[in-house]
């Protein structure tokens, strides 16, 4: 079967099965970063699928569903409408609003991050 790009009724179900694993804090944290989604372009990897969905901002950030890996990362952006970095972290919701926890807590980013692929030398 060839891939085909996330609907917004998937990343809808992907959003509300996160809010039912989500903690107290990671859902109040939700519920201030958290936009309806939209689709936002990413040069090269996004193309294809016509841009990745973006459910959240924060700063200069956004929190955006991979739906070429399955999963959620957070990137920044400088420009609005357009993703900066590609991640393939296949990280559940819940997870990246973690991360973004620890980094309001902590003052520095913890979570990892898988790039995209690289060239074979």
């Amino acid at each position: 079967m060839e891939w085909q790009p996330m609907t917004e009724a998937e990343i809808w179900d992907e959003i509300n099965s996160a809010w039912k694993r989500m903690s107290l804090p990671q859902k109040r944290l939700w519920e201030v970063i958290r936009i309806i989604p939209e689709k936002w372009k990413q040069n090269p990897w996004g193309n294809e699928g016509n841009g990745f969905w973006v459910v959240g901002l924060i700063g200069n950030s956004v929190v955006w569903y991979n739906d070429i890996e399955h999963g959620f990362n957070k990137s920044k952006f400088t420009h609005y409408g357009e993703i900066n970095e590609y991640w393939c972290n296949q990280d559940e919701l819940e997870w990246t609003i973690q991360h973004i926890i620890n980094e309001i807590n902590d003052g520095y980013d913890s979570a990892g991050y898988s790039s995209p692929p690289q060239p074979i030398a």
